[in-house]
């Protein structure tokens, strides 16, 4: 008898899978969820400005994220109408004269077109009930030049919060009405503070006390970098100071630092104690995962990737924590990686690739719809698309973003469709909870069983790691192809005794199956294994 398991992100289906005959250990999912409270999550990146609008002014603020909390994760392992991300990153929220809110002019205070400090101490708590985890976007690097300290900046002791030079150079602006030039490396609006001085780091100090009394469990850092242009060694010195000084005020603090630069550069950086930094050879158009999803590039050269950062975090630091992601606010969104025939399975495809990565998982709002928005900022920050049809707590989006039309439905469309990319990300993510080695596990790859159109690997449990989990090890096998594949596991002495499917995620309403130690996988289809007959 042939055994057929798959995934169908049906409400049925979700909320309790049926045990199909020969299907093994296929009812896993209707067993609940085993999601761990740990530093190895599946992050929800939101721009406030452009979530959800709760007082109608056009414009998303911190009571519309609440408000929308159900949907990121509602807390009840039993639904199938959430994401089941467990953590959120707020881009920044501070008061700033910008829609972007990179240039901040009071970092102890929420901007007023988000809310107040009680509205984020709301968000807080609901995000807690519902076991998400709140981190804050820290912009170290600058401030805005309406901030009171550069304000401040020809009186003491604020005149040396800043870098100030006597003689034009480069990534300096003239200071108006003197002949100084302060070092503005982004933006004549975004003064670089003087991360060197004593006062600026005890600034810095109680600021990360202040967003960890109100109940943040962690900072995104922005342009790391930068701190120190030029310069990796102090980037990492101050790095340390920051990551020693947020550790001693909360111990479990989630630290991830933005270093956008390839990993030869910021794998150095894990050198300061800092949890994670963004894993920028996956992500992008041009980066790993859309290579493999697009077929530019080998499926094998997936499984061997994660093979390669892994070691090399391994060898860095028993506690590095990867920080994979797809695509963030400063890049186009994936829903333009791809034309033509198979596009959609493509998207899907790439999400699956992020998802499937150890360490932090990070989603930027509206990938899971298949969101456009290319060019300049604002059209990567459109509003995220709740319905087309019921506009309440629509926002209006950034003042100068282009109008263009979105190619897939919104949100309330594609929840009722059981093959949308949205109910393939809740599938993924679902993959993510329900076995933790996904996430905290070591890849080895399956070179014999791998090729240019199958990516076949081994997720097992590291040596040393606590967690508890009923698969140690898993197959996993991904076709990037557009036509079915069958894999002969059977060929493999590492793969032969992984006989049952456990879980299926396919673009469509073909199925995966098993038969007599050969796997057959629809196109752009994914196949996880455990062992046993």
């Amino acid at each position: 008898m042939k055994k057929n398991c798959w995934y169908k992100a049906t409400a049925a289906f979700l909320a309790a899978t049926l045990l199909l005959p020969g299907c093994g250990k296929a009812d896993k999912a209707a067993s609940g969820l085993n999601v761990i409270d740990d530093k190895y999550r599946t992050t929800y990146e939101i721009f406030v400005y452009s979530f959800y609008d709760s007082d109608g002014d056009g414009i998303g603020d911190l009571k519309g994220v609440t408000k929308k909390l159900d949907y990121i994760n509602d807390g009840d392992d039993t639904t199938d109408t959430d994401l089941g991300c467990n953590e959120i990153w707020l881009m920044p929220v501070s008061p700033s004269p910008t829609y972007h809110k990179y240039d901040v002019t009071d970092y102890k205070d929420i901007d007023p077109q988000y809310g107040t400090i009680e509205d984020f101490d709301e968000l807080v708590d609901e995000c807690h009930k519902r076991g998400i985890n709140v981190i804050l976007d820290l912009v170290l690097n600058h401030t805005s030049v309406e901030h009171p300290w550069f304000k401040a900046s020809s009186e003491a002791p604020y005149n040396e919060y800043y870098n100030f030079s006597t003689e034009p150079q480069d990534g300096y602006e003239a200071l108006a009405g003197s002949d100084l030039y302060y070092e503005a490396r982004f933006w004549s609006g975004m003064p670089d503070l003087n991360l060197d001085n004593e006062a600026v780091r005890n600034e810095i100090k109680d600021i990360t006390q202040f967003w960890i009394d109100h109940g943040v469990d962690g900072f995104r850092l922005d342009a790391v970098s930068y701190y120190y242009t030029g310069d990796d060694s102090k980037n990492i010195e101050f790095l340390t100071w920051l990551n020693d000084t947020v550790k001693s005020q909360k111990e479990d603090a989630y630290i991830v630092g933005e270093c956008w630069t390839n990993s030869s550069t910021y794998l150095k950086y894990y050198k300061s104690g800092v949890d994670s930094f963004f894993d920028f050879d996956f992500a992008g158009s041009e980066g790993t995962i859309a290579g493999i999803a697009r077929g530019t590039s080998s499926a094998a050269n997936y499984g061997k990737a994660l093979e390669k950062i892994e070691s090399q975090l391994a060898e860095i630091s028993d506690t590095a924590i990867d920080a994979p992601f797809y695509t963030n606010h400063d890049m186009a969104r994936s829903a333009g990686y791809y034309t033509g025939k198979g596009s959609q399975d493509k998207i899907k495809l790439a999400g699956a690739l992020n998802l499937l990565m150890t360490g932090n998982a990070f989603i930027y709002y509206g990938e899971e719809l298949g969101m456009k928005g290319s060019g300049k900022d604002e059209n990567k920050r459109a509003p995220m698309q709740w319905s087309s049809t019921d506009l309440t707590g629509m926002c209006n989006g950034p003042a100068d973003m282009d109008k263009f039309d979105m190619k897939y439905p919104a949100l309330d469309e594609q929840a009722a469709d059981e093959y949308s990319i949205l109910n393939y990300y809740k599938a993924a993510i679902k993959l993510r909870n329900m076995f933790p080695v996904i996430a905290r596990g070591k890849t080895v790859n399956v070179d014999s069983l791998s090729d240019s159109d199958i990516s076949a690997f081994i997720r097992e449990k590291r040596e040393g790691s606590s967690y508890e989990t009923d698969e140690e090890r898993l197959l996993i096998l991904i076709n990037t192809s557009d036509e079915s594949k069958e894999v002969d596991i059977f060929t493999d002495d590492m793969s032969k005794n992984y006989g049952n499917i456990v879980y299926s995620l396919c673009t469509s309403e073909e199925k995966c199956e098993y038969n007599g130690g050969k796997v057959v996988i629809p196109a752009y289809g994914i196949a996880v294994l455990a062992a046993g007959n």
